[in-house]
């Protein structure tokens, strides 16, 4: 080999052994971008968050309502997961929101009133913390019979009756009427503690006689009930609604108009509470806001879930509020003016 050609591979060799020595000693190099390097755009995370809706029976008008709102809320407000309940109705919803087994209620106004002051049903048990977020429809106090002996309130004595399950908002209304008429509630009337299907099936079975419903019109149960039975809206008169509505400041007129129902020829005058969603004063503020403007803002789905979503307008949404309205619902009102 010649001495040029030794001196190369002798450079070679130490050249190898040098970058060997450097690598051990030498730290690596990070892959951490610099400080003022730009950021990827990576997807937030969503805050995922439970809302149960309490409304009523099956047969009535809350539990499509619920759903409604149910869907619009999925449909609308990320990370929600709402869902819509079958329960007891007004007092029961009440205690489930208080329980924290629920998150919104549809309940009757009066009896919201009464759990928030701690009267009637919730006498000494007030719940302070219950706040309104919306008014919804009137709920007309509806007597149906199929008995054509039946055509007013005083007519009632002595026979088996619906009045609601027991600590409804539909008991509480007929316990009113029933004393406003001069009769003693446990001993004029024979009461059955009876939801709206089951007072329909009964009507149907004739085992009873008539029934006490509050909910809008038209009433699901009494549509079916009348498809193979000849029904009656018993009229609360004049003289019986001023003593009510005196008494009771939550009442108001309402008319049921003709054909409401089948073979209802005439327009039947009784009273009305307000349905209405009550949430707890716990509630965060921009959820409450969320919540009750997207029910506006998909007014057309509310109006297919039921006749009645018609009349849940902005412009109503805080007449007959008996409760103190929760902040967020109250910043989306100020707003809509």
């Amino acid at each position: 080999m010649k001495r040029s050609t030794k001196l190369i591979a002798l450079m070679m060799v130490l050249t190898l052994v040098i970058g060997i020595f450097a690598g051990c000693s030498s730290p690596a190099k990070t892959t951490e971008p610099a400080a003022d390097a730009p950021k990827t755009d990576a997807p937030a995370k969503v805050e995922q968050f439970f809302v149960n809706i309490g409304t009523g029976g099956t047969a009535g008008t809350y539990f499509p309502l619920g759903g409604a709102f149910a869907e619009i809320w999925n449909n609308t407000i990320p990370g929600i997961n709402a869902t819509a309940q079958s329960t007891g109705a007004s007092v029961a919803n009440i205690n489930l929101l208080e329980d924290g087994k629920i998150e919104v209620a549809i309940v009757q106004n009066d009896v919201a009133m009464y759990a928030h002051d701690g009267k009637i049903m919730f006498d000494g048990k007030a719940y302070d913390k219950l706040r309104g977020l919306a008014t919804l429809y009137s709920e007309p106090l509806q007597i149906i019979t199929t008995d054509p002996s039946i055509k007013s309130i005083a007519d009632l004595k002595g026979k088996k009756i619906a009045v609601g399950s027991i600590g409804s908002g539909v008991e509480a209304n007929a316990r009113q009427i029933i004393a406003a008429a001069g009769m003693d509630f446990d001993k004029d009337i024979k009461a059955k503690f009876l939801s709206f299907s089951e007072a329909a099936a009964s009507l149907k079975d004739k085992q009873i006689d008539a029934a006490f419903l509050t909910a809008g019109i038209p009433t699901a149960a009494i549509q079916d009930l009348g498809a193979q039975n000849t029904v009656t809206v018993v009229p609360i008169g004049e003289e019986l609604s001023k003593t009510l509505k005196e008494k009771y400041k939550f009442f108001t007129d309402f008319i049921i108009p003709a054909n409401t129902y089948k073979g209802q020829s005439e327009d039947i005058h009784t009273l009305t509470v307000k349905s209405m969603l009550v949430v707890s004063s716990d509630m965060d503020d921009e959820l409450a806001y969320n919540l009750v403007k997207a029910i506006y803002d998909n007014h057309d789905r509310v109006v297919a879930a039921h006749n009645v979503g018609k009349y849940i307008t902005v412009d109503s949404a805080l007449d007959g509020m008996s409760v103190p309205v929760h902040p967020g619902a109250a910043k989306f009102f100020d707003e809509s003016k």
